[in-house]
């Protein structure tokens, strides 16, 4: 079996989706994607499949080597975002291949289903404690939320306030043993990060998740000096060799790499498994598409340390399409006691509705993150 051809359909909401076909009939997806730069990461994936085309898809270890590799420029967003949906894609057709799941090829399960959470609350969040309850009533377990709107390096108690009694009202809407993720976005710096660290504590989190940008990661450890809320870093974190001095200062206890950012399924399988040699908990990121979400669950399905799954249905950004509406099998997404069940089906166990894609994608759509700015007139972290 050999690669064929492959195309690419940018869709709305903000979805690049990969599809690659071999010369037996055997297709395979993936999401190849940055959000915002999305037309960026497509120029780089024809960059890779050109040198692809004639390759055998069986061979995706040796495939992910010459992508990283053979190129003296490596790692980064972009780079590691084009080579994800290629690896996703890969699985996609040996799972199928095989007429096996992806997670078979990967030494079977050690989970038949994972906990999920829901986002609430939007970009600058509000009515979180009414918007907690609905998710609660339908059967999540656990929510985040965005912690602030755009904060300066060094802001208001005020602001700082506002987002207690967001939390607050979870909890009080929730009641005490509801799971609530704290988003700091990367928005707060390090003189307001360990103030609202502390602030925050009381409320029994289940974690913060980026309390300061991955560049500032040293600032972690200060940080869990003051708490003992756990913290959760690295969507904004590409190879293994970013997380590796993450591992070995212990500044982080739940690592989030997403499988559409941090090189696929290939990589992100031996983040977790370096994660799970220093008990660092996964907790896949995951606010895109449905191929996506599959391959992260597929994932899940072997790593032992997997603990939540990010999944957007419903999410802000989807205001035009949504988590289910490219696939022709949405009930493998259907979640139960705030859980989701493994997919079963070959391969990466989405059936794409490969029509719609090609209808949506007429649409051309460009999206890109919003520009904030403080009220001195400076750019804003997003």
């Amino acid at each position: 079996m050999r690669i064929k051809t492959y195309e690419t359909f940018l869709v709305p909401p903000r979805w690049l989706f990969l599809k690659i076909e071999t010369d037996e009939g055997i297709s395979g997806w993936g999401e190849p994607v940055i959000e915002g730069r999305s037309k960026t990461v497509e120029t780089a994936v024809h960059e890779l499949m050109d040198s692809l085309i004639g390759s055998d898809p069986a061979k995706i270890e040796d495939i992910w080597e010459k992508m990283y590799r053979s190129g003296f420029y490596r790692g980064g967003p972009v780079l590691m975002s084009a080579i994800a949906g290629i690896d996703q894609a890969l699985w996609d057709i040996k799972g199928k291949a095989f007429n096996q799941p992806v997670y078979q090829l990967m030494g079977g399960a050690v989970r038949d289903s994972i906990k999920v959470y829901s986002w609430v609350g939007g970009d600058r969040p509000s009515n979180v404690g009414e918007a907690a309850l609905e998710r609660k009533n339908a059967g999540f377990t656990a929510v985040k939320m965005n912690a602030t709107e755009e904060l300066q390096m060094l802001d208001s108690y005020e602001k700082v306030q506002e987002v207690v009694e967001s939390v607050k009202a979870i909890r009080d809407s929730c009641g005490p043993y509801f799971g609530i993720a704290v988003d700091f976005h990367g928005r707060v710096h390090k003189p307001m990060a360990r103030i609202l660290a502390k602030k925050l504590e009381p409320y029994d989190l289940m974690f913060i998740e980026e309390p300061v940008l991955p560049e500032n990661n040293e600032e972690l450890r200060k940080i869990k000096q003051l708490v003992t809320t756990p913290i959760a870093t690295g969507e904004r974190m590409f190879t293994r060799w970013n997380f590796k001095n993450l591992f070995e200062t212990g500044n982080a206890d739940i690592i989030q790499p997403d499988l559409s950012h941090a090189g696929g399924i290939t990589e992100c399988k031996k983040i977790a498994s370096m994660a799970e040699a220093y008990d660092v908990a996964v907790a896949f990121h995951c606010p895109l598409g449905p191929i996506d979400l599959a391959s992260s669950l597929q994932v899940d399905a072997t790593v032992y340390n997997a603990v939540i799954q990010e999944q957007s249905l419903g999410i802000h950004y989807n205001k035009t399409n949504d988590l289910l509406d490219y696939i022709k099998n949405p009930e493998i997404f259907e979640y139960e006691n705030g859980h989701v069940k493994i997919p079963q089906l070959p391969g990466l166990g989405v059936e794409v509705n490969e029509e719609l894609v090609r209808e949506k994608a007429k649409e051309n759509p460009d999206w890109h993150n919003p520009v904030w700015r403080h009220e001195d007139g400076t750019i804003a972290e997003w």
